[in-house]
């Protein structure tokens, strides 16, 4: 909104007051700045709001301007004429209103002239509301929802800078503008006074007749922002005794009232003349820093009357007796403390930019140079804080810390479990997966801006700064190189004679090869696998070959069945087998392979033709013949490869890598080499010829040279912090050490690492302590009250009694010098005492002798003595006879330098000892694996107690305060398995499977020892691998049959029907031999005998039976298979038949046909090197061609009927690697702090442990006792009761003491504290200044109308608005009541007060009305704070409940009153009976009770004694109401057998017919309904 458009607003308002007599506004004058409204009409005329007011509208003074600077310019400024509307209209219709200047003269400014003035500008003040047009402030109470409006003001002027002298305000305006003098502000809405709960009633004033109780309340919160004042904290009435008061009792009581002494004052010159003593001056000159102090003793009096009980006060004699009461004493003149100037403030604590915006804090001091005494001001604060930094955009960010990583250490492998015995000394030869370690540490993050920005290793700093951010791995998992291995696959079959070159065929020599392939090998570098090519060589090699593939089916040649013809392919291809142009087909030949097996039989059978007139054929013998085929031995060759040599420098090139700390660095490219050399199988190397030279494996290749790495260590780190305060001249001089961490060990021929990481010295800047010590006067003599004093207030002329003495002191160095107070202050310790008291003896007095010396001492724990006694007319004096007064012996106990050594708490955890420092450096080497055991020690502090049972410091007992004992921590058992089992049996009856072994749990892991591997149901580890189990291990080994035998009779022809036999063996499938013929299955066994045919000489003569011809892949239903056989020779006869050629059979699953797939193994374990634990493995299965009737078979079978393997059998595979737990160092043990307790180290987990590692220790702190040395404190002790003193009732004063105790800290089960000597505890006076000793206080005589004392603080509250805390700093408040003790003393009583103080830590507090339960229409309610405290005040007074219930409509109808329910019910023995609109219609009696006998409800009539119900009033919860016409009544009820029995009771007197009809029959009622609340009487 515009100026002018809130003016107008404003305006508005003002007309819209209602009905109020304003004077008319002449004009109205505006600025930009400030508004004011001024009235000067006649007060006669009343405001009309349809007058029409114009103003002059002024704006702000443009700048100076002039032609030089000067006093010679000018500046002008707009006027406009505005209507009250906002509207702006012509400067005419403004002439009745004095116009405004618009130009002035000015001082233009020079440049030079600003530095001479300034705005000084005071603070804010307290915000004020803001009058209501008026000038009367009034606190729009009902209207304040949150806050009230209000405004600061300041004030503002113009100086100058050389003297601050006011100026003009003018001078400033003509550099700056004018800062404003007021800002709007809030002030919270009125707070009323809230107080507590009154307390209980006090006993009765009075033990006979009549008296006054009371009881009061204290102020929680006092009233503020004009809220209501605080009601009474006081209630009191009159209570009465049975009991008469007598007869004799006086009717007053009088009391000696003294009143509070006056101020301590110097008496005059002619007094201390005449009391024979002369007052030094000393002065009042101020010195900054004292050389000494020294005090001056004054006198001080007091009024003393007599009170009596109803409050006038009588003759003093009818107090006192004998002795007079004192009305003076002397007194130390008062000494304000003293403080030194302010020291300059300490630098902010916040130096940096950080992302949480708290402001930093910083702190001067001063320190007191003269200590307060008697009435004097007590020290003020003498540290002052304040925030600084709190924006914090200039400062510079805060260093960045994160963490930092040393390189990975060395490849370790932890043995297995079984393996930790056999192979520690053969750990070396272990290889595969293992685990490396590194160290990290923390550092600071260069800032990228910094010009200082080098990428270099940082400094490591301590690790807290990086406990924000997760450290970085500390161990990850590595592998060492085992043996190479390879699994190959299996040879392939020979392939024809070739030319090692066909583009350059020479010669007639060529080479057959075959070839193996790689199925796994490890990832490894440091091995090669096997050949995996051989050759053989050959003759009249060829570069193309034909081959042959048939693809049609065999059509018969004549008839359905029997020979026929096939269709092949043939196709010319290449040694690599791809097919070739026509035009080299002429070149392609047919090949026969080399059978291997030497040694096997060839055979060939011939017959001839016979004539019909020739010889007879001879023998089937003879028609055969054997030999050795193939006796020469295939000589193969093939190229062997050595491992590859070691990497040798290749310095004509070089590749760049990148070290570990970024930095880059270029190494040269390497050569590895090997031999390489053919050789003859089972012989040894021939010549390079022999081998195919195109297949020579190669003989160098490139390899990374290792670079060379230097040492890297990080920076020393900063020096350990020196102690900030001064050393005792005799201590051990203060060590500071720096250490650095090695991140990068040397390789190959770097720069060696340097031999110190870890330096210490000596401390040069802590100082030594300065001594200085207080230097005490001699005591002046005995100050007593003047003469002229003594004499007016008690008549006695003798300069005796008690007085005061002083004495003043000093400060010296060590040797003497004087030196300042302040320097004593803080190094000489405790100061002494300046003043004490003394008594000069009266006449009167009990003279005594001086104390004689202590007795001897006896031994320890006893006691010694001191005696004194009476002197003179003493002896005789009754009151000096009495040793509580005068006593005539002292004991006291005897020095003791015996002390008792007592154990005290429990024994520590046992502690292994520390490795050395310098071994903590190295990444590498502390990260071992975690396996605490061995010796170490335990300790278990010492109380040293001396003979009084006080604890002392524990080096009289002991030289370290501790029992240490030797302790031994078992080492841990790890889990042990026993060794591997046989192997088990192939689980494959025939072909593949697996074959196991185990090994079972021994002894369980202990104390933290490795744990088991992962363990089966009957707690065993296993390992599975292939195996292959020979199938038909037996079978029956078939010889050729004989030749045909015929039984001739005569000399006829042998030929026709014969026998032929043959041998069959049961013999393993791998040897021969006969071991037993029942091995074989006896109905698998072949015939032994067959019929055979012999053709005679005209016989027609065929062949023997051809193979069967194969049947469908699927066996089809219906499907056959043929063989057949040839005609060797035609029968002689013509018309003679041959037997039949061809034969069929069906083809019958697993009988003449069989079908075959594929089945795989199991997978083995994974399998390892020999010598790895873990890492890369792999795993196999093995593949078996079965046949339908469930028979293994061989791979070919399978191979033969196109069934291709997708199957895989060979895979990697991995076993994870045992990790332990890897822990950080211990931290340093924490200090034993002064208040006693144990001292804590603590360590973190780097690495959590994984597999068959050693597993985390739970144990991840320590703690060691503290030794028990005492810890002396000062106990402020309890006020004491109000006394006045030498009287019973007026000004007194309550005093609280410091005494010094002992205590054993934070131990448990130790005694409670001791006093012991002040001296243990330092400086009493010192501390005494810090604490308030003594408070006034008022004893009031009996009917005295008085103020209690003061209640004890409130809690600290906050002024807040809407649960947010409007200030920074609550407020608390205390309060006295008044109490009344007589009626007639209510005109002398004073007023109830109360105070506030500011306090800081407040809580937001919320105020809520609470109400009880309605007990007859009523209920309490009461006001609770959010915090459970009852009050009075703070709820809003319009927002209180009800306490009384009223029913709505009144309750008018007979026998009603109103329910707690609200609503109008009937009384006992009636029930209601509502309208349709559930009101009261009228109450009616209830059936079955007599309100005269009060009957029971569960009976018809009052014959039954009445006993008493579970319920107080059963029928008042029955409801009759009306129902539909044809019904008696409608009983509602949860209880069905009170129900019925009602219902019984009920229903008889309606359903009965009379016997006699009635003359006078009752009027007709209404039907009705009982409704049940579900009572259990019923």
């Amino acid at each position: 909104m515009s100026f002018l458009g809130s003016l107008q607003l404003n305006i508005k308002n003002f007309i819209a007051l209602p009905k109020q007599k304003f004077t008319l506004p002449c004009w109205y004058t505006c600025n930009l700045n400030h508004c004011s409204l001024l009235f000067h009409f006649p007060k006669a005329h009343v405001f009309n709001e349809n007058v029409l007011c114009v103003f002059f509208f002024v704006g702000s003074w443009g700048q100076c301007i002039g032609e030089v600077c000067g006093s010679g310019g000018v500046q002008t400024r707009t006027i406009w004429c505005v209507h009250m509307e906002g509207w702006t209209t012509h400067n005419s219709h403004c002439q009745h209103v004095e116009k405004p200047e618009s130009k002035r003269q000015c001082f233009k400014v020079c440049n030079w002239h600003q530095d001479l003035f300034e705005w000084e500008i005071s603070d804010w003040g307290a915000c004020v509301l803001v009058p209501f047009f008026s000038n009367e402030l009034k606190m729009r109470t009902t209207e304040c929802i949150t806050a009230q409006h209000g405004i600061q003001r300041r004030n503002i002027h113009c100086v100058r800078t050389s003297n601050r002298n006011t100026v003009s305000i003018r001078i400033c305006e003509f550099f700056s503008q004018k800062p404003p003098v007021e800002q709007a502000c809030l002030i919270p809405c009125p707070q009323d006074c809230v107080v507590s709960d009154f307390t209980s009633w006090s006993s009765c004033s009075k033990t006979c007749s009549a008296g006054l109780q009371h009881r009061t309340r204290h102020v929680l919160a006092a009233p503020m922002y004009g809220g209501a004042n605080c009601p009474n904290l006081t209630e009191t009435r009159t209570c009465t005794n049975s009991v008469d008061c007598p007869v004799a009792e006086g009717e007053y009581q009088y009391s000696l009232k003294v009143g509070a002494w006056s101020n301590c004052r110097l008496p005059h010159n002619k007094d201390a003349v005449l009391n024979g003593r002369t007052t030094v001056d000393f002065g009042v000159t101020h010195i900054r820093y004292p050389m000494s102090w020294e005090l001056e003793v004054g006198y001080q009096t007091r009024h003393v009357r007599c009170a009596r009980s109803d409050g006038k006060n009588v003759m003093l004699s009818l107090c006192t007796k004998d002795t007079s009461p004192l009305t003076f004493q002397a007194c130390v003149m008062p000494k304000d403390c003293q403080t030194s100037d302010w020291s300059s403030w300490s630098f902010c604590s916040k130096t940096c930019r950080s992302t949480d915006l708290s402001p930093g804090y910083r702190v001067r001091t001063r320190i007191m140079t003269q200590i307060p005494h008697g009435e004097g001001k007590q020290c003020p604060a003498l540290e002052e804080k304040e925030a600084c930094n709190i924006i914090g955009d200039l400062l510079p960010k805060c260093p960045r810390y994160s963490w930092r990583t040393t390189d990975w250490g060395e490849c370790r492998i932890r043995p297995l479990l079984g393996q930790q015995d056999r192979r520690r000394a053969n750990i070396s030869l272990l290889c595969g997966g293992g685990v490396q370690t590194r160290k990290t540490y923390c550092v600071q993050v260069p800032d990228d801006l910094a010009a200082h920005y080098k990428k270099e290793v940082s400094r490591p700093v301590n690790a807290w700064l990086c406990d924000g951010d997760d450290p970085p791995l500390a161990a990850q998992n590595c592998s060492i190189p085992c043996q190479h291995q390879c699994l190959l696959s299996k040879w392939s079959p020979w392939s024809a004679c070739l030319y090692e070159n066909c583009k350059e065929p020479q010669g007639k020599k060529g080479f057959r090869q075959r070839k193996r392939e790689v199925l796994w090998e490890s990832s490894n570098t440091l091995g090669t696998c096997p050949h995996l090519m051989e050759f053989i060589p050959c003759e009249d090699p060829a570069c193309y070959l034909w081959q042959i593939q048939q693809n049609g089916k065999c059509i018969p040649t004549n008839s359905s069945c029997g020979p026929g013809t096939a269709v092949q392919n043939v196709t010319c291809v290449n040694t690599e087998g791809n097919a070739q142009e026509p035009e080299h087909t002429s070149m392609c030949m047919f090949y026969n392979s080399c059978n291997q097996k030497e040694g096997h039989e060839c055979s060939a059978t011939s017959v001839k033709k016979m004539n019909s007139n020739g010889k007879t054929c001879p023998a089937a013998p003879v028609l055969e013949e054997w030999r050795v085929c193939n006796d020469h031995s295939c000589t193969v060759f093939y190229w062997e490869a050595s491992e590859w040599g070691p990497c040798t420098e290749d310095a004509s090139s070089t590749i760049n890598e990148s070290s570990s700390w970024n930095e880059t660095s270029a190494c040269p490219v390497g050569v590895q080499s090997r031999n390489v050399s053919c050789m003859r199988m089972n012989a040894g190397p021939v010549i390079s010829k022999r081998c195919l030279e195109s297949s020579r494996p190669e003989t160098t290749r490139p390899c990374l040279f290792p670079c060379k790495k230097d040492c890297v260590v990080t920076p020393f780190s900063e020096w350990t912090a020196c102690p900030a305060s001064c050393l005792p001249d005799n201590s051990t001089a203060a060590m500071q050490s720096r250490y650095r961490i090695i991140i990068q060990k040397p390789a190959n021929g770097g720069q060696e690492c340097p031999d110190t990481l870890y330096e210490g010295r000596e401390c040069d800047s802590v100082r030594v302590c300065p001594v200085f010590r207080w230097r005490m006067h001699k005591w002046d003599s005995c100050t007593l009250v003047p003469d002229s004093v003594r004499r007016g207030l008690s008549g006695s002329g003798e300069a005796c009694g008690n007085g005061l003495e002083t004495r003043g002191i000093s400060c010296v160095e060590e040797d003497g010098e004087p030196a300042n107070m302040t320097e004593c202050l803080q190094w000489a310790g405790p100061f002494p005492s300046q003043i004490r008291e003394c008594r000069v003896a009266c006449k009167d007095d009990c003279t005594l002798t001086t104390w004689s010396k202590f007795s001897e001492c006896t031994g320890c724990g006893s006691s010694r003595t001191r005696r004194r006694s009476l002197v003179g007319r003493s002896k005789k004096k009754e009151r000096c006879l009495n040793e509580n007064m005068y006593p005539l012996e002292e004991n006291q106990t005897c020095p003791c330098n015996e002390f008792l050594s007592q154990p005290f708490g429990n024994w520590s955890a046992c502690i292994l000892p520390n490795p050395p420092v310098f071994e903590s450096l190295h990444g590498w080497m502390r990260h071992r694996e975690v396996k605490e055991c061995g010796q170490g020690l335990r300790y278990r502090a010492v109380a040293c107690i001396d003979q009084r049972g006080h604890l002392v410091n524990p080096t009289l007992c002991t030289d370290s305060g501790y029992i240490v004992e030797v302790c031994h921590i078992p080492c841990p058992l790890d889990c042990k398995l026993s060794d591997w089992s046989s192997w088990s049996a192939c689980s494959s009856s025939c072909g593949s499977g697996l074959k196991i072994r185990s090994k079972w749990l021994r002894e369980k892991a202990f104390n933290g020892g490795r744990p088991c591997p992962k363990l089966d149901l009957k707690n065993q580890v296993y390992e599975a691998v292939p195996c292959n189990r020979e199938c038909s291990q037996y079978e029956w080994r078939i010889e050729p049959w004989s030749i045909c035998t015929i039984n001739t009779v005569d000399d006829s022809p042998a030929c026709g029907e014969g026998v032929q036999s043959r041998k069959i063996r049961s013999v393993t499938s791998r040897e021969d031999g006969s071991p037993d013929n029942s091995v074989c299955d006896p109905e698998e066994m072949p015939p032994r005998a067959q019929v055979c045919y012999l053709a005679c000489p005209n016989d027609c003569v065929v062949s023997a039976w051809g193979a069967w011809s194969n049947c469908p892949l699927q066996c089809d239903a219906g499907s056959v298979r043929n063989r057949s056989r040839q005609i060797l020779r035609l029968p002689a006869v013509e018309n003679a038949a041959c037997p039949e050629l061809v034969q069929s059979e069906p083809c019958l699953l697993n009988s003449t046909c069989f079908t075959y797939q594929y089945r795989v193994s199991d997978w083995s374990t994974c399998q390892l090197s020999e010598n790895a634990i873990c890492g890369p493995g792999s795993r196999s299965r093995l593949l078996d061609c079965v046949q339908s009737d469930g028979k293994t078979v061989e791979l070919q079978k399978c191979q033969q009927f196109g069934l291709i393997n997708n199957l895989q059998m060979l895979e990697s595979c991995v076993v994870d690697c045992p990790v332990s737990c890897i822990l950080s160092d211990w931290s340093p043990w924490a200090d034993c702090s002064h208040t006693c307790g144990h001292s804590v180290r603590t360590r973190r987990i780097l690495q959590e442990a994984h597999e068959e590692g050693r597993p985390c220790p739970s144990q991840l702190s320590q703690t060691k006792p503290c030794s028990i040395r005492p810890c002396y404190m000062w106990l402020l002790n309890d006020w004491s009761p109000c006394a006045a003193e030498g009287a019973k009732c007026g000004e007194g004063v309550r005093r609280r003491n410091l005494s010094c105790v002992v205590h054993w800290g934070n131990w448990q089960e130790s005694p409670p504290p001791q006093p012991v000597d002040r001296e243990l505890c330092g400086d009493v006076l010192r501390q005494q200044l810090l604490q308030e000793m003594e408070q006034p206080c008022f004893v009031p005589c009996p009917g005295d109308c008085h103020l209690t004392q003061w209640s004890t603080w409130s809690s600290c509250q906050l002024i807040c608005l809407e649960g947010r805390s409007f200030e920074s700093t609550g407020r608390q408040a205390r309060s006295r009541a008044v109490i009344i003790q007589a009626m007639e003393n209510q005109g002398s009583c004073p007023s109830q007060v109360f105070e506030t103080q500011p306090c800081k830590g407040g809580k937001c507090h919320s105020y809520q009305w609470k109400t009880g339960g309605w007990t007859n229409n009523k209920r309490p309610v009461w006001c609770q704070r959010s915090d459970g405290v009852n009050v009075t005040g703070g709820c809003f007074p319009q927002k209180r409940p009800t306490t009384l219930r009223h029913c709505h409509p009144p309750c008018t109808k007979p026998f009603s009153h109103c329910t707690p329910s609200g609503v109008c019910g009937c009384e006992k023995g009636y029930t209601e009976v509502m309208t349709s609109h559930g009101f009261l219609d009228y109450c009616t009696r209830t059936p079955g009770v007599d309100n005269s006998k009060k009957a029971d409800v569960k009976t018809n009539s009052g014959r039954l004694k009445p006993r008493p119900s579970q319920s107080n009033d059963l029928f008042s919860e029955w409801t009759l109401r009306p129902v539909g016409p044809g019904t008696e009544m409608e009983i509602i009820c949860n209880n069905q057998s009170a129900c019925l029995t009602l219902f019984l009771l009920l229903k008889i007197p309606f359903f009965l017919k009379p016997s006699k009809t009635s003359k006078a029959s009752p009027p007709p009622q209404k039907p009705l309904t009982l409704a049940y609340d579900g009572d259990v009487d019923m």
